[in-house]
């Protein structure tokens, strides 16, 4: 994919920039001085032994010289060295000394050989020095683009990769600052930045899709996905090695390109969810609604139809009757309501519990205070020993577990037998509830989870319809899980943990 490139310098600007042949020009002085002063002090070494010393020999030595000169500064200080051992060797170890008179043949061979065999070796050790130097750019540029590809596999938030993305392109290039612009409905906005901050007119000119300012030292590069634009870099410094530097950077912008464009998709798809998951929250929440409250609001309608018809008088003992259902139904609605709304704000992180040491004595007396005094008390028995720990959870949300499990099994269990409402010491610092009834069993397999499950991942309907969604979620507040099973000879028991007070 090729990435359009905004604010390109022209085709005469690809020759070795400024700071480029000031390294150059660094590296030759370098070079040359360290082949200079260690040709002069071998040769300071070298003549006492001069009378002892064969002509090969020094020459040898001299090698040395050059070979660091070519290292150190390249070719050009090792040919600035060879010239400068060249002399050495002649007025100092080649008769007759201090003068560039060669008397024989064998002399002058020597100095050929050397003079040839430095400038061959200026060349090999500058080729090897250069090969080494590109091997370790390209080293560079792999741990680069290595860097770029982790943001693309990275499970990461938009925000931290856009920030990753502007740190990866400006250490990676050494720039003085990177900002990233993505489109938004003005143009271009600021996403993110490292380093030097876009002034207000480079960020007017950006977003608008112009060129950089004039003196502004910034470039810009479009990143282009698919196809289509996803974002703009903002450079301030160019990046060097001239071509290399160019074609590096655009690789940089394909991967961050395609980075971006995860993240988006992500975030997209991330959105998609959470409206689904709305929409499914929605619908089942519509249906246990319409089923919990039927029943109430259906016998509430009835009661006070037969008491406002005025052609059918009721007796005052039916009347009286009349009236209590009508006031029942009204609690039961009003707790069915009060719990829903205590649901959806623990469900939002709105509720926050207050826990206070209490027995679970005390929590069962509080719900079936809830229930009012029509419920059937002489049918709810309890199985709780003397040495049972207290508990520490928040005593109103508890007691309306107890009350909507107590009420499902009095509701749907037979009449002339009890609810047993037990509880035992568990694991270190828990305490195991149970509601048990000899009702019709649970209407799928012992200790199905879904039974529990919030509104939107489960049927509406069915026994419980809101109760027991409301029962997970209190319990499931506390950090505790609810579960149920059926019990031998017909009926349910439902366990719910607590975390014992310390």
């Amino acid at each position: 994919m090729t990435v359009p490139l905004l604010g390109r310098p022209p085709r005469a600007a690809t020759r070795v920039p400024a700071p480029a042949r000031g390294r150059r020009v660094g590296r030759f002085a370098a070079g040359s001085t360290a082949a200079v002063v260690l040709t002069a002090g071998l040769a300071s070494a070298l003549l006492p032994l001069r009378s002892h010393l064969s002509v090969a020999t020094t020459a040898l030595v001299l090698v040395v010289p050059v070979v660091v000169g070519v290292a150190v500064g390249g070719f050009a200080a090792g040919a600035l060295a060879t010239a400068v051992g060249f002399l050495v060797y002649d007025l100092v170890f080649i008769p007759p000394y201090y003068t560039l008179t060669v008397s024989s043949a064998q002399d002058w061979t020597a100095l050929g050989v050397y003079a040839v065999v430095m400038v061959v070796v200026s060349r090999v050790v500058d080729r090897l020095e250069a090969t080494r130097s590109e091997a370790q750019a390209r080293a560079g540029e792999l741990r680069r683009l290595f860097d770029v590809s982790e943001l693309l596999v990275r499970d990461a938030s938009e925000a931290a990769l856009l920030d990753g993305i502007v740190r990866a392109v400006a250490q990676a290039f050494e720039l003085e600052g990177a900002a990233l612009l993505l489109p938004s409905a003005d143009g271009l906005g600021l996403a993110a930045s490292s380093g030097t901050a876009l002034t207000d007119d480079e960020l007017g000119a950006l977003s608008a899709g112009a060129r950089p300012p004039a003196g502004s030292h910034l470039r810009s590069v479009a990143l282009v996905a698919s196809g289509r634009p996803v974002g703009l870099l903002a450079l301030r410094g160019a990046p060097g090695d001239g071509d290399a530097g160019e074609e590096l950077l655009r690789a940089f912008a394909n991967h961050l390109a395609l980075a971006l464009e995860r993240a988006q998709l992500q975030e997209q798809a991330l959105r998609a969810g959470v409206l689904e998951e709305a929409d499914r929250l929605r619908r089942g929440l519509v249906g246990a609604v319409s089923h919990d409250l039927r029943t109430p609001l259906a016998t509430i309608k009835v009661a006070t139809s037969a008491l406002l018809d005025g052609d059918a008088p009721v007796p005052t003992s039916d009347a009286h009757e009349l009236l209590e259902l009508v006031d029942r139904q009204a609690d039961r609605l009003d707790r069915l309501v009060a719990n829903l709304l205590d649901m959806t704000r623990i469900q939002a992180g709105a509720l926050e519990l207050r826990r206070a040491a209490t027995s679970v004595a005390e929590l069962l007396e509080d719900a079936l205070g809830r229930l009012g005094p029509s419920t059937d008390r002489a049918r709810v028995a309890t199985d709780l020993p003397a040495d049972l720990p207290l508990v520490e959870v928040d005593r109103v949300l508890v007691a309306a577990v107890l009350a909507n499990l107590v009420d499902n099994a009095l509701r749907y269990g037979p009449t002339d037998r009890p609810v047993t409402v037990g509880a035992r010491p568990a694991a270190p610092g828990k305490v195991v509830v149970s509601v048990a009834d000899r009702g019709p069993g649970l209407p799928s397999a012992p200790g199905e989870a879904g039974l529990f499950e919030s509104l939107g991942r489960r049927e509406a309907g069915g026994a419980g319809g809101l109760g027991l969604a409301i029962v997970a979620s209190f319990v499931e507040a506390h950090g505790e899980r609810v579960w149920a099973e059926r019990r031998a000879g017909g009926g349910n028991r439902v366990r719910f943990t607590l975390p014992a007070a310390r």
